[in-house]
């Protein structure tokens, strides 16, 4: 007997038909003898549909009421697939993320989890039942309900094969696995049959919306073995485990993140310790920056840019408009209609002239190049919006069929 965590998104659960379809998956893994704890998000576009409504009554609503109206999502989720594995005919109990031992942090929208406590999961399985958990949430030191971000019911499911010791976290969605670029963007974009959870890691965080970044970090972290599957198809996935026991392709994917946008400070005085206290400030509100540039001094000034989520936008304006003045800085511009291109790769590390492949692609293609970043397996590039899905196809192009073939 194998224990099994299987988490569906919301496309896989979207309507009733779809409800069956995850049902009749579940329910044929219990029967070959598997415990099986099922993790879901919220049907379709519920969380988008929600925040509508919320905006509908108050554009500035607290942190705290979005979380109390967003986690709604996944318990119609949970309570719809444990109705139609009752009609199965299969013992099923759908429990909240507080029920099911999820302590988090008290970050409203984007919490931590700083524990679980599997009991009532575990006494369930005694009984052999199947579990159903609402993903993306959990209560804090107040007993109060929070959410863990976009993607947070990933790194449920991933938090509940950690601490439970799971055989296999099953990740399904509404693709194949994973693609060396968006199969529904990029038509000749490739399935992987492995990938390790560094490259994974970095398209996660770049933009693929395959996998929530934070489930991969902890599946490396805790030995855990995903497969990301297709919940249409069940056809065999890809499996995300340790980079040693893959074979190193120069380019294992290709990402693009349209929730980005430019912010640059202009004319910073050439001194010390500068760039900390600006970049210090972002740090304490929790706002990530992700590519920095800085001009070479000049005049005595200089320019330092760098890059935000959307969503971070105005508040990181908001914190930097009055702390320019103090420090004797010019202005703040930003620039919203941009988007990011990442290329991701272990083989990166032992083939020299990746970057200029890349360069190559996009001058082919006539995309200019707004800024740079690279670590050792991954190359990111941010462009203008509007050639994001074109910079996209033509690096493919440029790659894949030698990579494919390494």
């Amino acid at each position: 007997m194998s224990l099994i965590v299987q988490k569906f998104g919301g496309s896989s659960v979207a309507n009733a038909e779809r409800v069956y379809n995850v049902a009749d998956i579940v329910t044929k893994t219990y029967s070959q003898g598997n415990d099986i704890v099922v993790v879901v998000s919220a049907q379709g576009d519920t969380t988008d549909d929600l925040i509508a409504k919320a905006k509908e009554i108050n554009q500035y609503a607290s942190k705290r009421e979005m979380d109390m109206l967003l986690t709604s999502g996944e318990q119609i989720s949970a309570s719809l697939l444990a109705m139609a594995i009752e009609k199965l005919g299969f013992p099923v109990v759908s429990l909240l993320g507080w029920q099911a031992g999820f302590y988090t942090s008290s970050a409203y929208g984007s919490a931590r989890i700083k524990r679980v406590v599997p009991d009532r999961i575990k006494k369930e399985l005694d009984k052999r039942n199947i579990v159903i958990v609402t993903g993306f949430q959990g209560i804090n030191r107040y007993n109060d309900m929070t959410t863990l971000g976009r993607g947070g019911s990933d790194t449920s499911a991933v938090a509940i094969a950690a601490v439970m010791n799971a055989d296999l976290c099953q990740i399904f969605t509404d693709v194949e696995g994973v693609y060396t670029a968006d199969p529904r963007k990029v038509k000749n974009a490739k399935k992987l049959d492995y990938i390790s959870y560094d490259e994974m890691l970095e398209l996660a965080t770049l933009g693929a919306q395959v996998l929530n970044n934070r489930s991969v970090e902890m599946a490396k972290k805790y030995g855990i073995q995903l497969e990301v599957i297709s919940s249409m198809t069940r056809k065999p996935g890809t499996i995300v485990k340790e980079a040693t026991k893959v074979e190193k392709m120069l380019i294992s994917g290709i990402a693009k993140d349209d929730d980005v946008a430019r912010i640059s400070i202009i004319g910073v005085p050439d001194r010390p310790g500068l760039a900390f206290k600006i970049f210090s400030k972002l740090s304490a509100k929790n706002i990530n920056v992700d590519i920095i540039l800085q001009s070479v001094g000049r005049n005595g000034t200089k320019d330092i840019s760098f890059t935000v989520s959307q969503a971070n936008l105005k508040e990181t304006i908001d914190i930097l408009n009055p702390y320019v003045e103090l420090i004797g800085a010019t202005s703040v511009v930003y620039d919203e209609n941009v988007a990011k291109v990442s290329i991701v790769g272990a083989g990166m590390e032992t083939h020299p002239g990746t970057a200029a492949q890349m360069f190559e692609a996009l001058f082919e293609a006539n995309i200019n190049i707004q800024m740079i970043a690279t670590s050792e397996i991954k190359i990111s590039v941010l462009l203008d919006r509007s050639d994001a899905d074109k910079a996209v196809t033509a690096v493919h192009n440029k790659f894949f069929s030698e990579a494919l073939e390494a």
